[in-house]
């Protein structure tokens, strides 16, 4: 069953199925929808969640040994699986089919995965998906369709404003729905309930903070070391918290890794920049960019932003603005090759 995100809260208050299947790159749609399946976990007694990241060195025979082994703290578990590459490869491909053809007892099982390669899309194992789970593609919004989800993220917290205002905002964040949510969360804190004027949203959005993380992103892709160094640290001075740092991060890498993909493959890279939403002054920013880092460097920061995610909930020992910091600071000093 294909289910789009809107649709996801209204069909877990039926109860949790066996089987999801979140598909798509977009961070908050991602993160919002494994949200609401946690949420609804917990309120229907799923009091054990188990989380677990596939990476090379990934063991599949974990899953059987999961399903043969019985909690001793609750009836009900959630258990979710990140597949950060899209690619579980030859024994993955047959667990996750086996996780299709045979639930596992008494546990719902989440697969979270990116925006597939026609290869993946193809394979038994995603067609075994499909056909078995529920199915939620968290896509990016279409540029055309942003001022429609901004206002209707305004509607949640009581605010509108007009059509012209909701093109100005759509604008500003250029495509990034965690910034377009920022700046929404940050109108609902500054003003009452009621009607935005234009003046209000427009000193509200360009009266930014010295720092924050979609500049850390920016000074990593142009490769300075220094301004890269000085951003970290202001954020950290300012209080931010890691896990938000990350996202915007993962909005910067994840779109470098598809189009060196299509690089890699001969494709035209405009196009490929144009498909991953990439416009205007940003597209010299990846140029410079793609020129300095590998595919291989890129799918190493998108597995180890997987592990520091799971530092900074707790789940693993370190420390996540340690890593963070070693990371940006280590993809900023790549020189070009």
């Amino acid at each position: 069953m294909q289910l789009a995100q809107a649709q996801l809260e209204k069909h877990l208050n039926l109860g949790l199925q066996p089987l999801y299947a979140l598909v798509g790159d977009e961070p908050l749609a991602q993160q919002e929808s494994i949200d609401a399946i946690r949420l609804a976990a917990r309120s229907q007694g799923f009091d054990e969640r188990n989380s677990l990241t596939v990476d090379r060195t990934f063991n599949w025979q974990q899953i059987q040994s999961y399903g043969q082994s019985i909690s001793l703290f609750s009836s009900q578990r959630l258990l979710e699986i990140n597949i950060p590459s899209g690619k579980p490869g030859v024994d993955g491909g047959k667990a996750l089919q086996a996780l299709a053809s045979a639930a596992i007892p008494d546990t719902s099982v989440v697969i979270i995965l990116p925006k597939l390669e026609r290869e993946a899309k193809n394979s038994a194992w995603f067609s075994a998906l499909e056909k078995q789970a529920v199915t939620i593609y968290v896509d990016e919004v279409n540029a055309a369709h942003l001022p429609k989800w901004i206002a209707n993220r305004l509607a949640m917290q009581g605010q509108h404003t007009s059509q012209q205002t909701l093109a100005f905002l759509a604008h500003q964040v250029e495509g990034n729905l965690l910034a377009a949510n920022q700046e929404v969360q940050k109108l609902g804190l500054l003003y009452p309930q009621g009607e935005l004027s234009d003046a209000s949203v427009r000193d509200a959005v360009l009266n930014v903070s010295r720092y924050d993380a979609f500049q850390l992103g920016e000074a990593v892709l142009v490769g300075d070391a220094a301004r890269t160094a000085r951003i970290l640290q202001g954020l950290q001075d300012e209080g931010e918290n890691a896990v938000a740092v990350m996202s915007p991060l993962l909005w910067v890498l994840r779109p470098l890794v598809r189009i060196k993909q299509a690089e890699m493959r001969g494709e035209n890279i405009m196009n490929a920049m144009t498909n991953a939403r990439i416009y205007g002054d940003r597209q010299s920013l990846v140029k410079r960019a793609l020129a300095r880092l590998s595919l291989r460097q890129l799918e190493a920061a998108l597995q180890k932003l997987a592990d520091i995610d799971k530092t900074a909930k707790g789940v693993m020992l370190g420390d996540a603005w340690l890593e963070i910091s070693r990371l940006c600071f280590g993809l900023a000093r790549v020189r070009e090759r």
